[in-house]
Formats: C-alpha cells, structure tokens, sequence
C-alpha cells in the first residue's frame, strides 16, 4: 500500500514537473533561445531557485499549489481569450497563479509560525473539584519551525496562565533536533508551575527513527527528571483522588498495553484522562470508560486537502478538535510546530486550554 501511494506522488510530481517547465518555456524569455538544450537548462533555473531557498519537501508542496492554480487559472482565461483574442495566456496565468500561491502559502506558513491558544469548556457529572484547567502541548518537532529560543518564548507566554496540569502529548522533538535544542527547551518546561504537575508521553519522533541524532530517548528522560516532568509509558497517575491520568505508548510501539488493561482496575466514578499521541483508537478508549482524550499527531491535517483525505482513508479516528463518542471526549491539536513543512492551510498551529467543570 505504501509503495502503491509512493508511486503515485512521484507520478503526480513528474506531471506537475512537466506541466510547469512547459509554461516556463512557452514565456517569451526563452522562446528567444534558439538551442533547444540549453532553453530547457535554463528553465530550470526557477526550480533550482526554489529549492535553495525552501529545501526539497516545502518547494514540492509550492509547486503542487502552483500547479494547481494555474490550472484553475488557465480555464478561466480560456474563457476570457473567446473575447480578447490576442491575450496572451500562458503569460498571465503564470503572473496570476504565482500570486494567488505566495498569498495563499503565505497566510499558510503565517498560520504555521505563529501559535494561536484554543480553549474548550467540558462538563462532567462526575466529582473533579470546582474546575480542573488542563494546558495541553504537542507535537513541538524542536528545531523545525523555532529552536530553543522560540520554544522558550513560548513557554514564558503560557506560564503566565493558571492551571492545574500541563500535558505533552508527544513529538515533542524531532528525528533532526539538535542537543542543544533539546536540553535547552528542556529546561525552560521548569518556568511552568501547574499545581498537579507536568506529564509527557512519547509520539512516534520522539525516539528517533534515525540513529544518527545527537542524543538518546533517555538523555531526553534525563532533561525532564532535572525539570520534574513526568512519563508516562503504558502507566496511570491517580491526581488529587478525583482524577486518573493515563499515558499510553505510541500506536508504533508493539509492545504497548491495550487501554482495556491500563483501565480495568480503575475506579469508575473517578474521571479518568488518556493521554494518547496518535488519535486512532476511538472506539476501544470509549468502550474502556474513559472520559477523555488528549492527542496529537495529525498537525490538524496540515495542508487542504490532507485532513479530509486521513478522515477518508480512516488514518484517524479524527483530524481535529472535539469530538464525542458514548460519554467520551476526545480533543485532537494541531500542535505547536511541524515536521518539515513551513505551512499549515485550513488549520493553525495552536496550543490548547481545556477546563473540565460540574454539570
């Protein structure tokens, strides 16, 4: 299934490739060059350009907005050129196109560098206390959109809000971060005070899928033990005698417990979270009498149209925000960085404020 999706994005790139160059070469520029050889090496100069300055994945996805515009665009002056016959299409659609993708990519990596707050309100019948605020992090993927001092900044933003627990609901670094974005970030979590504490639980970057990072998954264990952060892999922490905190494994690990196993000694009557990075056991979580669901993962579906496509292909139970099942609810963030991309379309990178009150 992988090398059939593999396939077909190189195909889809090759056609966009194609498309595009063929655009470039129809301007008047390069019409102008007589050697056929050399026309073509010089069209490819824009795409040289691009990846100098976006690296190879971000200037894929530009072209592929491109792409798409222009195609849109291209009908449309179609229509006008049965008027205007002397419009000179191809010129104007690349003018036009390349405008609406640098605004619209634009608004994207806006969307993207900058951290929004999100807040939800979810009643229980159950006996919490007056308020309990949650603040929840994820997916930070250190050293993609900001390194430490952006992640630093960040956290003095938040540690100016009260709340009772803070939670990280992993990727928190990146396969490419560095060790010195780790530990200082690290060290910057020891400015939150959150009354019950700061808990984190692994997504599948966290570990590393490459061996050649700077630094180990204990070293990161290591940083939190200095600033009192609290993992959790496959374990429940009972939080004021009212409330159970569960932090699951990654959905990548193997050997992680089933959440009917974490939850089947539990007391019912007490509220009981799951911390849970990939949002795709819905069903099992709601069935095992959990209240509700903190996750990440999707980056809220990234780029119009991945969100719907992960709905479709059921990848995730849901792409973001809240949802219900039985008596379950379920929050999915976007996060507050990225892996790899510069943009974020139909979606913004945001961390999230959740206050669990009485009905």
């Amino acid at each position: 299934m992988l090398g059939l999706v593999v396939t077909i994005i190189l195909v889809l790139l090759i056609l966009v490739f194609v498309y595009l160059d063929t655009s470039i070469i129809k301007l008047n520029i390069f019409k102008n060059i007589k050697n056929k050889y050399l026309r073509f090496l010089m069209s490819l100069i824009p795409f040289a350009l691009l990846i100098l300055l976006f690296g190879f994945i971000n200037s894929i996805v530009i072209l592929f907005h491109l792409c798409i515009f222009e195609l849109i665009v291209s009908f449309i002056l179609s229509l006008i050129k049965k008027k205007y016959k002397k419009l000179d299409i191809n010129f104007y659609k690349i003018i036009i196109a390349s405008s609406i993708t640098i605004i619209y990519l634009g608004i994207g990596a806006y969307l993207d560098f900058h951290i929004f707050e999100t807040k939800y309100e979810i009643e229980t019948t159950k006996d919490i206390g007056k308020r309990l605020r949650i603040i929840q992090i994820s997916d930070s993927h250190i050293g993609t959109t900001f390194g430490y001092k952006g992640f630093s900044n960040f956290i003095d933003k938040i540690s100016k809000i009260d709340c009772d627990l803070v939670v990280i609901t992993g990727d928190y670094v990146d396969d490419s971060t560095s060790l010195i974005d780790m530990q200082e970030s690290t060290k910057s979590l020891s400015k939150l005070k959150p009354k019950y504490g700061i808990y984190f639980v692994n997504g599948n970057h966290d570990k590393g899928y490459y061996n050649n990072r700077e630094f180990s998954i204990n070293d990161l264990y290591h940083e939190f033990e200095k600033v009192n952060v609290t993992v959790l892999e496959d374990e429940v922490k009972e939080i004021n005698d009212k409330i159970y905190l569960i932090g699951r494994k990654d959905k990548s690990v193997t050997t992680r417990m089933s959440i009917s196993d974490l939850t089947k000694n539990l007391d019912k009557s007490k509220y009981i979270i799951d911390l849970n990075h990939q949002p795709n056991d819905f069903e099992n979580e709601k069935n095992a009498g959990v209240d509700l669901v903190l996750s990440g993962h999707t980056h809220g579906g990234q780029l119009i149209p991945l969100g719907l496509i992960g709905t479709i292909s059921k990848a995730n139970d849901s792409e973001y925000g809240l949802t219900r099942k039985g008596n379950t609810n379920y929050i999915v963030t976007s996060g507050i960085s990225n892996w790899a991309l510069y943009f974020k379309t139909g979606t913004k990178s945001e961390y999230v404020i959740i206050d669990i009150v009485n009905k």
